[in-house]
């Protein structure tokens, strides 16, 4: 039932002509003879039912249609932007995602280690037998990534009696300082495995970076959603209040008239009815308002990250008006979401990381074939003929795994694994074509429902206006009244989930186009 249902059965003449006393008379009800005193009881009714259903009716108002400014604004109005910024900022997820890069940056670390520089140091001793002598051997290696190329030295020194011919580790009184050079030819020449994993940590870097704005985009889009749909159930919480409000107020009419006897107790109690019935929405609907801040507070925070739930005190005086798409600059975004989505971007990555794997593999196909260089010269106290003068060492190794196996088999699970990321970009930019289009058709089409439906606001509470001047002057009855009422509050319900729907097709569109301010950069952290 409507808000003005109640009160009009002692108007109602069905065919518009003022009804008389004797027509309007209910049986079992003593109603006054005389016409003077009807006409007096009339007046107070309608000057009751005027004073207490008007301002009902201006609270139920339908949203207004007028352009959000800074003006119309609530000076604590919670606004978008106050909620985006809180995302970036303090959204514990999106703190979460920003960390992928402090991560990718330890493995990038952890891959250099590979040049580290090499240091060793071995003690040899023989304290009994026929030949007693200590060595002490220590020395250097650093793998320098130059065509895989690694450069080695040393000095060894060894003590105690003489050492014979075949034993290498002898020295003369002083030690033998050592260098050399290793260069492998044909395998891990080019690449190797070692300079491979520091590639790939260096592009693993690089695809935390997509990772992380896929993550903003869809939160970003979340929190928006999240906003309008708090802004949209406190309308609804509004609209269900002012109804009620309309029904109360009502009530001190409804009496005055059952006490002159003008209308009969009944219809009192049909008009509590709906109170209790309008009450019970308006807690339903105070409910989904509260469900939405709460939803609502995981994205808006305080200064601590912790959760704010937004009251009503900082909704605005009503929403703001969607805006459609322009079709002239579809072109223009379909062009640039080929350009900046990170699905596109991290799908280029791991391509990048599965060449840098099939170079590997093929390289793995060649043979080894290494050379290698070295020199050393012994000093001091002359021990040993035949260690005086210096030594120069170059040699050649070939080693041919022949069937090679390993390498083939991974070269061809590399180049499959090439063919499945070519398939996916393909359909990559397929989905996002779509996605752009099917968004700007979504929002184009939830724009023209939200011009609709102010269409049918407008024109449900012309009706309902109507309608009550009919009530007013006894044209009409009570369940008209009350089907046009319920009508104009349906409306403007319907409106606002149409407007809640619209913002968020456009959410939807500018996650698509990545229309959105992006970070890779985590906030300061508070002292």
């Amino acid at each position: 039932m409507n808000a003005m249902s109640d009160v009009a059965p002692h108007l109602n003449t069905r065919s518009g002509q003022r009804g008389s006393a004797q027509g309007l008379r209910t049986p079992g009800v003593n109603h006054p003879a005389s016409a003077a005193h009807w006409t007096a009881a009339r007046c107070l009714a309608l000057c009751l039912i005027l004073g207490g259903v008007l301002p009902g009716l201006q609270a139920a108002e339908p949203p207004s249609t007028a352009p959000t400014t800074a003006g119309s604004v609530a000076t604590n109005a919670l606004t978008l932007h106050e909620v985006l910024d809180s995302v970036r900022q303090q959204y514990p997820p999106m703190l979460a995602a920003l960390i992928e890069r402090d991560v990718a940056a330890g493995r990038l670390q952890s891959a250099r280690g590979t040049f580290d520089f090499q240091f060793f140091s071995r003690l040899f001793d023989t304290p009994s037998g026929y030949y007693q002598s200590t060595t002490v051997d220590t020395g250097f290696e650093q793998f320098t990534g130059l065509w895989g190329s690694t450069l080695f030295g040393g000095y060894r020194i060894s003590t105690g009696g003489l050492l014979p011919d075949y034993e290498k580790n002898r020295t003369q009184g002083s030690g033998e300082p050592r260098i050399g050079f290793r260069l492998p030819l044909l395998r891990d020449g080019s690449i190797d495995r070692r300079r491979a994993t520091l590639i790939k940590a260096r592009l693993d870097k690089e695809l935390a970076d997509p990772v992380i704005h896929r993550q903003q985009i869809d939160f970003i889009r979340a929190a928006t959603a999240g906003y309008y749909g708090w802004l949209a159930a406190g309308e609804r919480l509004r609209l269900s209040e002012a109804l009620l409000r309309i029904a109360r107020e009502r009530m001190d009419a409804l009496k005055t008239q059952s006490d002159s006897g003008l209308i009969p107790r009944i219809v009192l109690t049909d008009n509590r009815r709906l109170i209790v019935s309008r009450e019970l929405a308006v807690v339903q609907a105070r409910r989904r308002f509260e469900a939405a801040g709460l939803a609502l507070s995981l994205f808006y925070r305080d200064g601590q990250e912790n959760p704010t739930v937004a009251t009503r005190d900082r909704l605005p005086p009503s929403l703001p008006t969607p805006v459609g798409p322009e079709a002239s600059l579809l072109q223009q975004d379909l062009q640039r979401s080929l350009t900046v989505r990170p699905e596109l971007k991290r799908l280029s990555l791991t391509q990048e990381k599965l060449e840098v794997d099939r170079r590997v593999a093929r390289n793995q196909l060649l043979p080894n074939l290494d050379a290698g260089v070295s020199a050393n010269r012994d000093y001091g106290d002359r021990r040993y003929k035949d260690q005086t003068e210096t030594e120069v060492q170059v040699g050649v190794e070939l080693r041919v795994p022949l069937q090679r196996r390993e390498a083939k088999g991974r070269v061809a699970e590399v180049e499959a694994q090439l063919e499945q990321i070519t398939r996916e970009q393909q359909f990559a930019r397929d989905r996002i074509q779509t996605e752009v289009r099917d968004s700007f058709s979504a929002w184009s089409a939830a724009h023209e429902q939200t011009l609709q439906a102010r269409l049918n606001v407008q024109l449900a509470v012309e009706l309902q206006e109507a309608e009550t001047e009919r009530f007013v002057r006894g044209a009409t009855d009570l369940l008209a009244l009350q089907l046009r009422e319920q009508a104009a509050f349906d409306a403007q319900v319907s409106a606002v989930d149409i407007d809640a729907d619209c913002f968020r097709a456009q959410a939807d569109y500018r996650a698509a186009t990545v229309a959105e301010k992006l970070t890779l950069s985590a906030p300061a952290k508070k002292p």
